[in-house]
């Protein structure tokens, strides 16, 4: 491996986004966090969206101080969640990004499903039914037939700082437009749909050059990485066996596989299982389970209630030492997928009267305990549906922090859970944009860079207790 080499990591999730500073070299993968913001939806008169003038402003603000840290970055690569898009006419944003949570996508769902029922769907985009799929929010989208382009997400700012509009691969199969098996446009699909083919942006894999940034920001090659955030954090999921399985566990709990093909069998489309593109054309095989959004949330309503923070380290705590609770809901209720009251709905699906009827520590044992069975329903239809029989699994993400989570997750599942690395997003970007350097010579594979990620971060290893 040559000298340590030094990139920029744009990394935008659904709650906050960062700007990061990636520096690998020798044994060493090390991040600086330059910058985190805030993000989330914001209600506008007709809905809910993202604030993407505000978003870029941190994000353009953050690549600034990074090279202002380390004037010898080398390249940028950004990653973000998955479906949103930005319309454009030139380099012009023609409305504001609507949030996927935006209930519009309903009616998405109803007009896409009578033209192409969803079994028809399956087999051409391999997608679990999720009413926000990018297809279904242009199915609701009256403006779309005047764009030049639509972008998702990192492809909209990558556009803004090099001019150039592209579609990243990886995320791209996340629209419901990119066919299964040869991961290219299905532009039929799209006219079938009433979606102008035209909108559809060349496609780019991860270690592409985009363009440069502007100027003032150093003249900087933008590469393409795993854009779509898990596509990123499963590059760096130290993989430890042929028989692991992964969550990437965050707002959401992605939950799969990685396998060399997509499976599009009856069985997997009515267990609603996804088949997303992967970096270096890996598959990943997962179904999408509601994650900490469910913690979040409810933390937000409980301090909006006292008017002050709550110490969430101390209260996981605290649920961890009360029993466990004898009673669940299923984290994947569609009514618990809007923002605002958390606790009175999952109340209300607990068939409590009110939230306040258990104390708060025994509400997060049993908000904690939900996902991790909904965790490990996943593990095993995906183990099922592959015929594998899974033998460990690898948490990675923020959810990596929740020892609470991680053991349950064991626990339910009945393997061990390695947790680790948290920041595996980061990573995931900054080893694709590392590997484009030729930092790991010109044949690295993806087992290559698991392998150094998982000697610089040894996960911590949560038994099943019997």
């Amino acid at each position: 491996m040559t000298a340590a080499r030094v990139v920029a990591a744009v990394d935008l999730g659904a709650t906050s986004g960062r700007v990061m500073i990636g520096r690998v070299g020798g044994d060493t993968i090390e991040l600086e966090e330059v910058a985190r913001f805030p993000n989330g939806p914001v209600e506008r008169a007709d809905g809910w969206h993202w604030d993407i003038e505000a978003l870029w402003g941190h994000v353009r603000a953050g690549l600034a101080e990074a090279l202002r840290r380390e004037p010898g970055i080398e390249s940028v690569g950004i990653d973000s969640w998955a479906v949103d898009y930005g319309l454009v006419r030139g380099e012009e944003l023609l409305a504001e990004p609507f949030h996927y949570r935006d209930a519009r996508t309903a009616r998405g769902v109803d007009a896409v499903h009578a033209r192409v029922p969803f079994e028809d769907l399956y087999r051409r985009n391999g997608l679990q039914f999720l009413p926000f799929n990018t297809l279904y929010q242009y199915a609701a989208d009256p403006r779309i037939g005047e764009a030049e382009a639509s972008l998702l997400i990192p492809d909209l700012f990558a556009q803004r700082l090099t001019g150039r509009a592209v579609a990243e691969r990886t995320n791209a199969s996340t629209t419901g437009l990119l066919d299964v098996r040869t991961g290219e446009w299905d532009t039929a699909l799209a006219v079938a749909l009433g979606i102008p083919a035209s909108v559809l942006p060349p496609l780019v894999d991860p270690g592409e050059t985009i363009g440069e940034t502007p100027a003032d920001l150093g003249a900087v090659p933008v590469v393409a990485v795993g854009s779509h955030d898990t596509a990123s954090a499963i590059v760096a999921v130290p993989l430890s066996t042929p028989n692991a399985a992964y969550i990437s566990c965050g707002t959401w709990g992605l939950v799969g596989l990685e396998l060399p093909e997509p499976i599009v069998t009856d069985a997997a489309r009515a267990a609603n299982f996804t088949n997303e593109g992967g970096v270096d054309g890996r598959v990943r095989f997962l179904h999408n389970v509601t994650g900490l959004w469910l913690l979040s949330e409810t933390v937000r309503a409980w301090e909006e209630e006292d008017g002050s923070a709550i110490d969430l380290p101390l209260l996981l705590a605290s649920a961890a030492s009360v029993s466990p609770p004898a009673r669940l809901f299923d984290a994947n209720a569609p009514e618990l997928a809007a923002p605002g009251d958390m606790p009175g709905r999952i109340a209300a699906l607990l068939d409590a009267d009110r939230p306040g009827r258990a104390s708060r520590p025994m509400f997060v044992r049993i908000i904690v305990e939900s996902i991790a069975a909904a965790f490990a329903h996943a593990v095993r239809t995906a183990g099922a549906l592959a015929e594998r029989e899974i033998d460990v699994v690898h948490l990675v993400g923020g959810g990596a922090r929740n020892a609470l989570l991680c053991q349950a997750t064991a626990d339910r599942v009945g393997v061990p859970v390695l947790a680790g690395p948290v920041e595996a997003t980061a990573f995931g970007n900054v080893l694709v944009q590392a590997r484009a350097l030729g930092c790991f010579g010109a044949d690295a594979s993806l087992e290559d860079l698991r392998a150094r990620v998982a000697h610089a971060f040894p996960p911590r290893r949560y038994d099943p207790r019997s």
